[in-house]
């Protein structure tokens, strides 16, 4: 059977990144280019997203003729829908959860995700549903999880594309998502998370210092921290812009479900 073909009421959740864009290409491939109404393809806005993420998202719509409903969550088991002119840029999503818990996301309690996206999707849908996710088939422990669930499917890994595969694709193609290189990785969704490596964080901040600005100010107006094993997002700063790599972190990197 096709992995790519569905028969019953679908979301391709698509986080923005080139392995969820593969994945709804490969889908609308197995549908001829024409996706039945029961599949729908579903971007949720957290407002902490890069700008060529957005950007990336419209391009892949706009190229591949597709409709993508485009999410944001809004305040307590609510939602609402905008395009890319609408979408919210400056964390606004994101920052509305965190007010509405009081506390910020960290390491054991990642309420982001859920909320944001799992969730979101869930109230825009209202109905039983299935879900397709962009995880490659060299991802293995994501792999694993994501088959333990009820629901969702894994196609890419059922078809054993790779890394390579996908490089491979969008070198082909007549656009391509428009990150900038950071020293340790490539920026991703969502820009600084918590749950990145201290390294990388502190390399993105290096590159860019204003993407700080948010974290920083979520952490200090509930006085808390997102990750008590990390340095503050202040602290991060100052250790970028005065202290350079004098300083050697664990660089331990925990996975995420929202991007690729």
């Amino acid at each position: 059977m096709n992995p790519y073909h569905f028969t019953d009421k679908t979301v391709v959740s698509f986080s923005g990144g080139r392995s969820s864009a593969f994945l709804l290409y490969k889908i609308m491939e197995a549908h001829n280019f024409d996706l039945p109404d029961y599949i729908k393809v579903i971007f949720c806005n957290t407002g902490k997203e890069m700008p060529q993420t957005l950007d990336f998202v419209e391009d892949c719509s706009y190229n591949w003729n597709v409709p993508i409903v485009w999410l944001e969550y809004n305040g307590k088991r609510t939602f609402k829908e905008v395009n890319y002119e609408t979408a919210s840029r400056n964390g606004e999503p994101f920052e509305k959860l965190i007010t509405d818990r009081s506390y910020l996301p960290n390491s054991m309690a990642r309420f982001c995700t859920s909320e944001l996206k799992v969730l979101t999707i869930e109230r825009y849908m209202d109905c039983e549903f299935d879900t397709a996710v962009g995880i490659r088939g060299d991802e293995p422990r994501r792999v694993a999880k994501m088959r333990a669930k009820d629901g969702y499917h894994v196609p890419l890994a059922d078809d054993n594309v790779t890394e390579v595969d996908i490089s491979m694709f969008w070198q082909e193609q007549t656009f391509d998502l428009q990150l900038p290189k950071a020293e340790f990785n490539t920026l991703s969704n969502c820009d600084l998370c918590f749950l990145k490596g201290t390294k990388i964080k502190k390399s993105i901040i290096e590159h860019k210092p204003e993407l700080a600005d948010w974290w920083v100010a979520q952490e200090e107006r509930l006085n808390a921290r997102f990750r008590k094993d990390s340095p503050s997002y202040k602290d991060l700063q100052i250790i970028a812009k005065e202290q350079n790599n004098l300083f050697d972190f664990d660089d331990s990197t925990m996975s995420c479900f929202c991007g690729d």
